[in-house]
């Protein structure tokens, strides 16, 4: 069953540039400039989206010298899909269902 965090979870990740940085960091673990470089986005724009995908547990830090790198999360994308999953798989089982109208 989809629970209220599933449903914030999918907030965040439906904002265009966030679901762009996601899809980023799925391939390798950047920093601000390498991701102002890719998505074309102000630095400070940036830095709060990155900022709202770290307290929605999608991203974690990785401090190196003077650069702080971001790293996605895959069991959090992972745990979203499975809750799709599921709600498919339901969805499936009960395609026969149909509540009597009163």
């Amino acid at each position: 069953m989809m629970t209220s965090a599933d449903a914030d979870l999918m907030r965040v990740l439906a904002d265009p540039l966030r679901l762009r940085i996601v899809n980023l960091l799925a391939r390798e673990t950047l920093c601000t400039t390498h991701l102002m470089e890719e998505t074309g986005a102000k630095q400070t724009n940036l830095s709060n989206h990155l900022k709202v995908l770290r307290e929605a547990g999608v991203v974690e830090t990785e401090p190196c010298g003077r650069w702080t790198y971001y790293k996605l999360r895959p069991d959090v994308i992972e745990t979203l899909a499975g809750q799709f999953a599921g709600l498919a798989a339901t969805a499936r089982g009960a395609a026969d269902n149909k509540r009597a109208c009163p």
